[in-house]
């Protein structure tokens, strides 16, 4: 399928959590394809984060790309202020929302700063830190944003999440949060599905983003060589925004819901690479799986179409007695 500017056009879309990384780069795909966006997160201009990116920002780019975008500077710890939001997209866009992409997400610099650490020698109140704006507030936002999709019999629901729900990464509490948004949405897609709303998970693999970045330069992840070159090699942060715009304009979408979908699976099934020309690592594929695990020589004999299938991740990383 190849993505012509305007093929959303008349779209309505939220994406949470867009000031900077993959929900800025969602947003910009989104708004690049014609939709109307609006995006959310707590920094609203330019200078008032310790990272670079803000809403304001975000949206400058969209509309210098031809889209449509709205900010709204919103907590997502506060579920009021998400209570708020939907009721003005509803106010504004005469009760019509097409995409909910519920990305948004407080905890990666806490969560690279304690890479190494084991739960035990963490506060226990990190548990907050990391799910209570991940996964609490995209329950939150599944909730008003199907309200506004069930009148109108269709719409679309991303919950961007990661291979951290079936293996370890980071620490517990973020393994546990993932494993939650994942269930979460599947379950939604069940109870949603006599409404035409498709949901479904997102995963992209190791994006490089803002702040991955600048934990890369500062060798934050020099301990874990695998995670250091998994995200050296990673994807733009606008790869999964090509991958949202993909599944938004299928037709057949309702067949993808209730799943668990790799961004790296769909380049080759909709036929897009990223935004500098790569096609990003699939880390399915048996020949990246050796090469990060340190057997390039063996990887250097494996055609690279041989991939894992996705039930063997569950095999693989889910025990049962």
């Amino acid at each position: 399928m190849v993505i012509m500017s305007g093929v959303l056009a008349g779209k309505v879309c939220i994406v949470t959590g867009a000031s900077r990384g993959v929900g800025k780069g969602i947003a910009l795909q989104l708004g690049e394809a014609g939709a109307t966006v609006y995006i959310t997160g707590r920094t609203l201009n330019p200078g008032s984060a310790d990272y670079p990116g803000s809403l304001q920002e975000t949206a400058k780019e969209i509309k210098q790309r031809g889209g449509q975008c709205i900010p709204v500077q919103c907590d997502h710890s506060d579920d009021t202020q998400i209570k708020k939001l939907f009721e003005r997209v509803e106010q504004e866009q005469e009760g019509r929302l097409d995409i909910l992409v519920n990305n948004v997400y407080s905890a990666i610099p806490t969560l690279t700063s304690k890479v190494n650490k084991p739960f035990w020698e963490l506060p226990p109140e990190i548990w907050d830190e990391v799910n209570v704006v991940g996964l609490r507030s995209h329950y939150i936002s599944c909730v008003y944003g199907a309200r506004l999709m069930i009148p109108h019999k269709k719409g679309l629901i991303i919950n961007i999440s990661s291979i951290g729900a079936v293996r370890h990464l980071f620490n517990a509490a973020y393994g546990a949060g993932k494993a939650g948004v994942d269930k979460m949405i599947l379950d939604c897609a069940e109870e949603l599905k006599i409404h035409n709303i498709a949901c479904l998970s997102l995963w992209p693999g190791p994006v490089k983003t803002e702040v991955i970045t600048d934990r890369l330069t500062q060798g934050k992840f020099d301990a874990d060589r695998m995670l250091a070159q998994g995200f050296a090699n990673g994807e733009s942060t606008e790869y999964p925004g090509k991958c949202v715009v993909h599944l938004a304009s299928d037709p057949n979408i309702m067949k993808k819901s209730g799943y668990i979908i790799f961004t790296c699976d769909l380049g080759g099934e909709y036929g897009f690479q990223d935004i500098d020309g790569r096609e990003p690592p699939n880390y399915k594929c048996i020949k990246t799986i050796l090469q990060l695990t340190g057997h390039p020589w063996l990887a250097a004999f494996v055609p690279k179409f041989l991939k894992l299938p996705s039930w063997s991740l569950a095999l693989a990383f889910h025990k049962f007695y």
